[in-house]
């Protein structure tokens, strides 16, 4: 008779959709992702003195060095155009590398989330998809804390808080749902060829270049490769994250409709594509590792 349950019970779950079994493997798992999470940065850091507090010293070194390089160094370097109006090459470059960096560690640190976590996939009866959920969790915990160093770096600026700062709490989750999903697909592959995961990393250095984290996208001339921009998502979150704290416009301005029509496309088909992959793989996981 147990057999039998057995057996319908794995009908079930074979019959469910790749996106109801992530879900299915979230519930109830709140406290559990947020504690392994925590342990997560511990371990990334484990061995060093200053511990976790080189989650935020690293990136703010590289903050102060462009600080330093801009506003110090390369005065002749001029103001930066953004939706028509001018701002300081080192603000505009702040309010673009605060989002990149957070993406950068999701885009990476999500692909090698199974690999570097095998022994919950090889030694225990644990929900593989939870994995890629507690190391996003963990980035986002540094990218919390360098936010608030920005807010103060623009308030010494002369950025004085605005109702529209709080749009940052809809850009901060988007960025985190959509790398988050994108993980679904590349932590699997990554699982299965180490050669997947070079290629993650090559792509990262030619990303950054074509994102606008130091230029402005709304600026490029050419109407072809303008609506070609639109297709890369870090550029939506880092126009988003300075409409925020520098031109103070609404999220869903309609001059700029298109670029939240694709980003919400591409979110919905990062949905279907990731949880199939997480669905095909999920069962042969074990035996790769």
């Amino acid at each position: 008779m147990r057999k039998i349950d057995n057996t319908e019970t794995n009908r079930k779950i074979g019959s469910r959709s790749g996106l109801a079994e992530i879900l299915c493997e979230h519930k109830g798992k709140g406290k559990q992702i947020a504690l392994l999470s925590v342990n997560e940065l511990k371990k990334k850091y484990k061995g060093a003195a200053l511990g976790t507090l080189w989650a935020v010293i690293k990136p703010s070194f590289t903050l102060f060095i462009l600080w330093f390089a801009f506003a110090v160094g390369l005065r002749s370097s001029g103001d930066v155009l953004f939706m028509g109006e001018k701002y300081r090459r080192f603000e505009f470059m702040l309010t673009g590398y605060v989002p990149w960096f957070f993406i950068s560690e999701m885009i990476i640190g999500g692909s090698r989330s199974i690999r570097s976590n095998k022994q919950f996939v090889t030694k225990l009866s644990f929900p593989v998809s939870n994995i890629m959920t507690f190391t996003s969790l963990a980035s986002l915990y540094i990218h919390l804390m360098l936010c608030v160093i920005m807010c103060i770096v623009l308030l010494c600026l002369g950025h004085s808080p605005s109702v529209y700062n709080l749009q940052f709490v809809y850009y901060c989750f988007m960025m985190y749902l959509f790398f988050l999903v994108l993980s679904w697909t590349t932590a699997p592959l990554s699982a299965f060829s180490k050669d997947f995961e070079n290629l993650i990393n090559s792509i990262i250095t030619g990303l950054f270049w074509l994102s606008g984290v130091f230029w402005s996208t709304y600026d490029v001339e050419n109407p072809i490769i303008k609506k070609i921009m639109y297709l890369n998502p870090v550029n939506y979150f880092v126009n988003g994250y300075r409409k925020c704290f520098l031109t103070h416009s609404f999220i869903f301005d309609s001059n700029y409709t298109t670029e939240t029509v694709v980003f919400y496309a591409e979110l919905i088909v990062l949905i279907l594509i990731g949880s199939h992959y997480y669905k095909k793989f999920r069962k042969i996981l074990p035996d790769v590792l």
